[in-house]
């Protein structure tokens, strides 16, 4: 399994880049917004999502990690596939995407060339819950470190065992409460548990 792949952008289009990666060029699907993001970059680093196939060995490629945890989720969802999720990322920003989903705005969604009102609903029905949490309520500028904070925050807290809804509620607190601004992952987590 791929993480990502750092080199030199040896070719790119909105619909693909090739990161030459120590002598082997990696050839990697990218959505529009990841292409106007390294349109001007002459060395790359993206995160990748593979997807392996009988008849296809794909990587996916994408400069944020928001954008490609949002590709993952999409997949997901029954009845969308890998072409459809870059479509749907192709056609709608991270943000506007994360808003449709936690406003259940599948109107929005519905933009996107390939997705029907039935696939746009599944989208934001299925979603809602996976988005609808921490991640949606912060400010999102590019990974900020407080944003990167919450979000392993809550990933750990949810792997203790505890709810998604009381995660969630306990660490939109803690985003509102001044005191912990800039905290850690271990302060985060540690304040969290006093409240669980």
């Amino acid at each position: 399994m791929y993480e990502y792949i750092s080199g030199k952008l040896v070719n790119l289009t909105p619909a693909s880049a090739v990161v030459d990666c120590g002598g082997v060029g990696y050839l990697l699907e990218i959505t529009l917004n990841t292409y106007s993001e390294i349109k001007e970059l002459k060395e790359v680093t993206l995160l990748v999502h593979e997807v392996i196939r009988e008849d296809a060995h794909l990587l996916f490629g994408f400069h944020r990690a928001e954008e490609r945890e949002l590709y993952r989720l999409l997949v997901s969802v029954n009845g969308i596939g890998p072409a459809t999720a870059r479509m749907v990322l192709s056609t709608l920003s991270v943000e506007e995407l994360r808003s449709a989903i936690v406003e259940q705005n599948a109107k929005v969604v519905q933009r996107a060339k390939g997705v029907g009102p039935k696939a746009a609903q599944r989208i934001v029905l299925e979603l809602h819950d996976k988005v609808g949490g921490v991640a949606a309520t912060l400010p999102m500028p590019g990974g900020s470190p407080v944003n990167q904070s919450m979000e392993e925050a809550e990933a750990a807290l949810l792997m203790l065992g505890f709810a998604k809804p009381a995660v969630t509620k306990a660490l939109q607190a803690m985003a509102r409460d001044k005191e912990m601004s800039g905290a850690g992952v271990e302060e985060l987590i540690k304040k969290a548990l006093t409240m669980l």
